[in-house]
């Protein structure tokens, strides 16, 4: 089958920056998705998308469908024709229903009988007939929340349209798509080249935009060329070393066509305020990359991205430094009048600001979060004292004039200005550390009393909320506990906190008036929980090893991660899926038998066989080895111990029988088994790994 490249390139304006990239994606998966649902085959695809364009590459596109078999099953071939062999209105109905006559018709044997059938071949659409309709679907499928129209037109989309490519091979596919006729003209830099630019093949398209048009359509390339761009002004302008932002990267992408470093200055008073600071607003405000010399300190140096080759750059790098100036006096305004008033001050300014409807105030939340980071502190064997401090400290700095234009500084402002009135090291630092880990990977709180407050804030949310039966949904998750759970597991586990949650969330639920829900501290457990599971997911722990563990409901995280990680090497091991069959065989019958009214003290005169004698005997071995290492909580080495039980449960399972008549056999066999099974019940249920056979 002929293949062609095809292309298709939306013309907008300024498509918003932040979604320029996700709409490349969800643009080209698409187009992709629809090709695979025709059945069309296709090679490589290629993203393009810049400032004032999206654009799709598809190489070695089949220029049809291919040709596909098709067979319908009609009426059974002994109701198909009466008894001289004619053909029946059943026959008649169905030939009738295809255009087609009786004679045209095939049987088909199965062993439910003989059938009439209809076989032929449905010929494969051309690929030009099918692509407007495929790239209309896909462009209606993007994740746009608010959709605009422009002009006289009907059609809606992010941005106005004004131009649209469709080019399979050379030639152009002119159904309207977006309310506009395509052809082969684009359009180059706004500024740099704004006139038409014919593109005669799809394999042209990135070349004639890049040496005519002044435009670097692939974003990655454009990327590429930033990052290596400003990375080289920074060191051969200033010997220093640009800090770039992935995320700042992105956008500044997403709004250039042509880019261009440029490196500023701005005066070095600036630098008396706190780095964060500064780099937030440039960051935010202008889209600069701030500089940092061989000390990593900041530097009085900034770099922008023009999206222009000026033949005056000193004009353009002018204007960007009396831009800057003011933001950043403004930043070192509210610094200085900031320090004018200590935190403590501040607290009572908490109290008009609602937390919750329900729970009250920030202020309400920070005497709660204090009482609860009191305890966390002492059962850390931390300063109670100064977590109780830290705690009505912590949320402070969200009235102050820098945290207020500038909140993603939550924290660090407070770090800075707790460090400013002199309060004690750890109180200062627990300030930022409150909000540690931010995200997925971020640090963690360094000091036992950063610890205490994150953990105590987080807690206080989960309890509190879930106790006025505000817990997160599928779809909602306001409050981010999901992200508050997995803060507090990874603080207590990565720091080694000997915490129980169960415990916790006794001590949180204490605090509260409010509460509706029964037992809240236990419903925020199990919920907590259940988060490890996309956890270890992550680390790459199948979900069969966090279940047998979570069946055990430890609700220490450290010793619960201790557990995960000591079930999932004994799932390595040779002895493994045996025993885990051996579990499950032994759960079961224990089951049947009672379950937890069954002893576990085995009479050794009532053993008769040898492999029983010799299962008994081995158990009270492993026994005296394995129950010193549960209490030092070395589940790991535990459970390399039991493993070298296989032998004797196999044996005893292919030659004793555990149901005997006798009553008194039977019930010291029961034993056995429950003293055997409740071994492993000690780490974990490992009936639920993978077994043999």
């Amino acid at each position: 089958m002929a293949t062609q490249d095809f292309l298709v390139e939306l013309g907008t304006e300024e498509l918003p920056p932040k979604a320029l990239k996700p709409l490349s994606d969800a643009f080209t998966q698409g187009i992709a998705k629809g090709l695979e649902d025709a059945g069309i085959e296709f090679g490589k695809v290629e993203a393009f998308a810049a400032p004032r364009r999206l654009a799709v590459r598809i190489r070695d596109l089949a220029d049809a469908q291919p040709d596909k078999p098709v067979e319908k099953r009609g009426p059974a071939v002994k109701a198909a024709f009466d008894d001289a062999g004619n053909p029946t209105r059943a026959l008649t109905g169905f030939a009738t229903s295809l255009g087609v006559t009786p004679d045209q018709l095939d049987t088909l044997e199965t062993d439910k009988g003989a059938w009439v059938v209809y076989r032929t071949v449905e010929q494969g659409k051309p690929t030009v007939e099918l692509l407007p309709e495929l790239v209309d679907q896909s462009l209606a499928a993007l994740p746009i929340p608010k959709r605009m129209r422009w002009g006289a037109h009907r059609t809606e989309f992010v941005r106005p349209v004004h131009w649209v490519i469709m080019l399979f091979g050379n030639k152009v596919i002119d159904t309207p798509i977006m309310g506009l006729k395509p052809g082969n003209k684009t359009r180059g830099h706004r500024f740099h080249c704004p006139k038409k630019l014919i593109v005669p093949t799809p394999s042209d398209y990135e070349v004639v935009l890049k040496q005519e048009g002044y435009v670097l359509a692939d974003f990655a390339e454009r990327r590429a060329k930033i990052r290596a761009g400003v990375a080289e002004l920074a060191e051969s302008e200033a010997g220093g070393k640009a800090v770039i932002d992935e995320e700042l990267l992105d956008e500044v992408t997403a709004l250039n066509e042509w880019p261009v470093p440029l490196m500023g200055r701005f005066e070095d008073r600036f630098l008396e305020v706190p780095a964060e600071a500064l780099i937030s607003s440039m960051k935010e405000h202008q889209k600069y990359f701030h500089v940092v010399g061989a000390d990593g300190a900041m530097l009085p140096l900034f770099i922008t991205v023009a999206n222009i080759d000026s033949k005056d750059p000193a004009q353009v790098i002018s204007g960007n430094e009396k831009v800057i100036r003011p933001r950043l006096s403004d930043a070192a305004f509210f610094y200085e009048t900031d320090r004018k008033s200590r935190l403590e001050d501040r607290i009572d300014r908490l109290k008009p600001i609602v937390f919750q409807e329900k729970l009250g105030s920030i202020y309400d939340k920070s005497v709660r979060v204090a009482a609860l980071a009191s305890k966390i502190a002492e059962a850390i064997d931390s300063d109670p004292a100064l977590a109780e401090r830290a705690a009505m400290l912590a949320k402070t700095d969200l009235v102050t004039e820098m945290v207020l234009e500038f909140t993603d500084l939550q924290g660090i402002m407070g770090q800075y200005y707790a460090t400013n009135d002199g309060e004690a090291d750890d109180v200062a630092k627990a300030l930022n550390e409150q909000y540690m880990p931010r995200f997925a990977g971020d640090d963690l709180p360094t000091t036992a009393t950063g610890c205490a407050v994150a953990i105590a804030d987080r807690l206080d949310s989960l309890v509190g909320l879930f106790g006025i039966n505000q817990p997160p949904s599928g779809t909602r998750d306001p409050f981010a506990l999901r992200r508050a759970s997995l803060g507090v597991l990874r603080i207590i586990i990565e720091r080694e906190l000997p915490l129980d949650l169960q415990t916790c969330c006794e001590w949180a639920a204490e605090n509260f008036t409010v509460l509706t829900e029964q037992d809240t501290a236990s419903t925020v457990v199990d919920y907590m929980l259940e988060r490890f599971r996309a956890h270890y997911d992550e680390l790459g722990i199948g979900a069969e090893v966090y279940l047998a563990v979570h069946a055990r409901r430890p609700t220490r995280p450290l010793d619960f991660d201790r557990r995960v990680k000591a079930v999932e090497a004994f799932r390595q091991l040779p002895e493994a899926q045996a025993l885990a069959s051996a579990n499950k065989r032994v759960s079961n019958i224990l089951t049947k038998q009672g379950g937890d009214h069954i002893s576990e003290t085995v009479d050794t005169s009532l053993l008769q066989d040898s492999a029983e004698q010799q299962l008994a005997e081995q158990v009270e071995q492993q026994a005296g080895k394995v129950v010193p290492l549960f209490e030092q909580g070395d589940y790991t080495s535990a459970l390399r111990s039991l493993a070298s039980l296989r032998e004797p449960v196999d044996s005893f399972f292919d030659e004793v029988m555990v149901m005997a008549e006798d009553d008194a056999t039977r019930n010291n066999r029961l034993a056995l088994l429950n003293r055997l099974r409740n071994l492993f019940l000690r780490v974990a249920d490992i009936s639920l790994l993978p077994t043999a056979g």
